[in-house]
C-alpha cells in the first residue's frame, strides 16, 4: 500500500523565488511542489502539498491528517518559533513528523534558533535549501517502512 505524506508550508513561503534570494534561493513554491511530486512518484509515495499564512489553517490541516496520511513534512516558517498551537496539534495526532527549513535556523538570528515544533519531530532538516524537502521525503519513507 502506498504511503501518504502531507507536506505543510507556513507563512510567506508562497513568496519563495521573490524574497531574500540570498537566503531562500530562486525556486518558487510551485517549483518545489513539482519537484516533490516528481520525487514522490519515483519513491512510490503519495503527497499532498499545502501552504497557508494562517496559523489556525495549519492547525486544521494537521488535525485533518489523522487517519488520512501516514506522515507529515512541515516547514512552519515563522510559526516554528512561536506556535504552541502547531506543536500541540502535531503532538495530538501522533503521526511521524519531519521538520524542514530552507536555511540553517541555528546560523541565523537568535530568536530563530529556538523551534517550538521540534518536540513533535522525528528529525529536522535545515540549511540545504529546497533540496531539504526531497531529503525529508526520503527520510519519511524510511521511517514509514520500518
Amino acid at each position: 500500500m502506498t504511503k501518504k505524506i502531507l507536506i505543510i508550508n507556513g507563512p510567506n513561503l508562497n513568496l519563495l523565488g521573490e524574497r531574500e534570494e540570498s537566503k531562500y534561493g530562486k525556486s518558487t513554491l510551485e517549483e518545489v511542489k513539482k519537484n516533490c511530486e516528481s520525487h514522490a512518484k519515483s519513491i512510490d509515495v503519495e503527497i499532498k502539498f499545502e501552504q497557508s499564512n494562517i496559523e489556525g489553517e495549519i492547525v486544521t490541516m494537521i488535525q485533518n491528517a489523522k487517519g488520512v496520511f501516514d506522515g507529515i513534512v512541515i516547514n512552519a516558517a515563522g510559526y516554528t518559533h512561536t506556535s504552541v498551537a502547531i506543536l500541540d496539534a502535531l503532538l495530538a495526532i501522533k503521526l511521524p513528523t519531519i521538520e524542514v527549513h530552507i536555511t540553517n535556523i541555528y546560523n541565523r538570528e537568535e530568536f530563530r534558533k529556538k523551534s517550538l515544533i521540534s518536540k513533535a519531530a522525528k528529525g529536522i532538516i535545515c540549511g540545504f535549501g529546497v533540496k531539504g524537502y526531497i531529503m525529508a521525503l526520503d527520510s519519511m519513507k524510511e521511517i514509514l517502512n520500518k
